[in-house]
């Protein structure tokens, strides 16, 4: 198979994605941006959180020209990306019960805030741990994930449960288990990951929901521009100064 086939392959399984996510969630789209809309309008912080791959996720929402200034990225060392060595001690912590919890205490998270968990298999003890220790807190969740997971594995927390079963609203990101969308005779091992493609896409989705709604309630979105572009230092040195006590990214 010659490599523009391959790649055109790529591109056709990350489009279809896209358009299943777009027509099978649509509604839950809607609500998850009215629900982030809702803790802007009331006073409440915004945090994003995942681990390994699925960070990069939560990372796309954090101080981003043309997103939400609010949006924080609650951290946990060791599972933000693959810059921890050994890369697979990363993996090792998503497994280590207790950790959300230690997390949680020390964050700035409190009850009325908002949390979008991003977890591809919803399998793993943090972020199942994470999602039910911040809904005792008081804190909304949005889970980001492939339901399929919950019927195709099993579930690593001692519960049996996933991060689906404890969150406010599920975003289904459609991705089939194992995470790779191409398959070929001569290659041994399935690839061509989507799950970032898929998953970014379907939250930037959530977010102009937000600030849609936002604006049709007749509050101004707290929108970042970007520092590239002639006024975006000044325009967001404004919306740092009106939320400041709301962004923990500054500090």
């Amino acid at each position: 198979m010659s490599e523009s086939k391959l790649a055109g392959q790529f591109f056709d399984a990350a489009i279809a994605l896209l358009q299943r996510v777009r027509d099978e969630d649509g509604e839950s789209i809607a609500a998850a941006g009215a629900l982030i809309a809702d803790t802007v309008a009331d006073g409440g912080r915004l945090f994003a959180f995942g681990a390994g791959h699925s960070s990069l996720a939560a990372q796309d929402l954090v101080y981003r020209a043309g997103g939400l200034a609010l949006m924080n990225l609650l951290a946990v060392p060791g599972v933000v990306g693959v810059d921890v060595m050994p890369a697979t001690l990363g993996s090792a912590l998503e497994r280590v019960d207790g950790l959300a919890s230690a997390v949680l205490d020390t964050s700035p998270v409190r009850s009325g805030d908002l949390l979008v968990i991003i977890s591809l298999s919803g399998r793993n003890a943090l972020p199942v741990e994470m999602a039910m220790n911040a809904r005792a807190l008081g804190v909304k969740v949005i889970g980001v994930t492939s339901v399929a997971y919950a019927s195709e594995t099993k579930s690593r927390h001692s519960s049996g449960s996933y991060l689906k079963d404890h969150c406010d609203l599920v975003l289904d990101s459609k991705i089939a288990v194992g995470d790779a969308e191409i398959t070929v005779d001569t290659v041994p091992a399935p690839f061509a990951p989507a799950s970032t493609v898929i998953t970014t896409a379907l939250l930037q989705a959530v977010m102009a929901t937000a600030a849609g709604t936002l604006a049709d309630r007749g509050i101004e979105p707290p929108l970042l521009r970007s520092g590239n572009v002639d006024g975006g230092h000044e325009w967001n040195g404004r919306v740092f100064e009106e939320y400041g006590d709301r962004i923990f990214y500054r500090r």
